[in-house]
């Protein structure tokens, strides 16, 4: 719902990346480097955890357990998404993704009313299957989430990464720049808000319905683990056509979301950076074209990197922390800069590098990377921080960074540009203009 407040505001203002709207009423140069340097960090670690998935999924096709093994094949599925970033850029990712969403609803759909039949269409039956199968906690108010004080917060604060960390995101941002008008904008996110929960709705019934028909023990065992519970779901409901079913259509859900980060995190690097800090805007398309092609290829082998670096491990932090950042360092700043006239650049910096830095801070002091079982480094424990998801302070420490240092000092801003953002922002006039040029 976040998105309804900014989607028709951004595409109005007729710019081309996060850092375009961010700096069209600042000081250019540090605005869109901490915009890029924001942007680069929510796309690494969502690559991460989208190239360990790929690994295990593939892997479990193909019955590769041990890491050797899986590492190779995260390292084929990298080199592919290169080749298709490379090949068929932003059309081509753009189909991809509106095949791969019909096809991920659809297939969701078909599995989650094959569970539902086999017991009956009786949501209590599947639940109680689930619990003796899988361990009767699984009942509980979000078994991790729900059963002390620190865990209830851990469950707000993610809570509140997923929600507004949906509004910062750079990858699904750029989308709003290329619709043909605001109404467009708008009409494309309640689309998706309606697909993304029914979706989610689905997932439910596919969550216990693994617990139910294959059980805990041999989830964890599978290769990827706890990512290869809805592969190995159709394979217990249909065989190997429904596995080879879904999984392609995971295997393209994967690919489209990977090749949409590369092309935004290439983008971001070569137009903001390259063009705008390092060219001072003196640079010709093709060159700037020439750069996105070279960050892509240096990107997708850092991607290839950091997914066999986290193999095997439970991925699902690396996606709330990227949206934690997005909702921490990205959207205070949209919302200072789309609706606060006297926001000003050190408050942009103060509050992009602020959430940006304390959500890895926070996250690197945590269990997730020591101190429990689970966590990343085992047998060591310097963690201080109790929650596992950062949000519920690094995103009211970008907002309160952005505030204070915009009230704090002397204004050095133009207020004609935040008066000619906030009418562009409202009525799109110039927006048109500006996109074809």
């Amino acid at each position: 719902m976040a998105l309804l407040l900014v989607a028709e505001l951004l595409r109005n203002t007729g710019k081309f990346t996060m850092a375009d709207v961010l700096s069209f009423r600042l000081k250019e140069r540090p605005v869109r480097m901490a915009a890029a340097t924001a942007t680069l960090a929510v796309c690494f670690f969502y690559l991460l955890a989208q190239m360990a998935g790929a690994g295990g999924l593939v892997s479990l096709l193909l019955g590769i357990n041990d890491s050797l093994g899986q590492s190779i094949v995260i390292a084929v599925v990298g080199a592919l998404m290169i080749i298709y970033v490379l090949i068929g850029g932003m059309k081509g990712t753009t189909w991809v993704q509106i095949i791969k969403a019909a096809l991920l609803i659809v297939g969701a759909a078909v599995m989650t009313g094959w569970v539902l039949a086999i017991y009956g269409f009786n949501l209590s039956d599947l639940l109680g299957a689930a619990a003796a199968n899988s361990d009767a906690a699984v009942l509980g108010p979000g078994v991790q989430y729900g059963l002390t004080d620190i865990s209830r917060l851990d469950f707000l604060s993610l809570a509140l990464a997923l929600v507004l960390g949906t509004a910062g995101l750079p990858h699904v941002l750029m989308r709003f720049y290329t619709v043909p008008t605001a109404r467009e904008a708008r009409k494309s996110v309640v689309w998706a808000i309606w697909a993304i929960g029914i979706f989610y709705l689905f997932t439910l019934v596919l969550g216990y319905g693994a617990g139910a028909l294959i059980g805990k023990d041999a989830i964890l065992a599978a290769p990827g683990g706890v990512n290869s519970a809805a592969p190995q779901l159709a394979f217990e409901l249909g065989g190997p056509v429904l596995l080879g079913i879904i999984s392609a259509v995971a295997f393209a859900t994967i690919l489209a979301v990977v090749a949409g980060l590369t092309i935004t995190a290439a983008t971001s690097f070569a137009h903001d950076v390259y063009a705008n800090v390092i060219k001072k805007g003196e640079v010709t398309p093709n060159g700037e074209v020439r750069v996105a092609r070279i960050t892509v290829v240096i990107i997708g082998i850092l991607a290839i990197a950091g997914g066999i670096g986290v193999q095997g491990q439970n991925v699902a932090f690396l996606v709330a922390l990227a949206f934690a950042i997005a909702a921490s360092a990205n959207l205070p700043t949209i919302l200072y800069s789309l609706f606060w006239k006297n926001f000003t650049t050190r408050g942009a910096l103060w509050s992009m590098y602020g959430g940006l830095g304390s959500a890895l801070v926070l996250i690197v002091f945590s269990p997730v990377v020591s101190g429990a079982e689970t966590s990343i480094i085992k047998n060591v424990d310097f963690s201080w921080f109790p929650l596992t998801n950062p949000g519920i302070v690094s995103i009211p420490l970008g907002f309160l960074l952005g505030w204070l240092a915009s009230v704090v000092g002397t204004r050095h801003e133009d207020d004609s540009r935040a008066a000619e953002m906030e009418v562009r922002s409202l009525t799109g006039i110039g927006a048109e203009k500006a996109t074809k040029h």
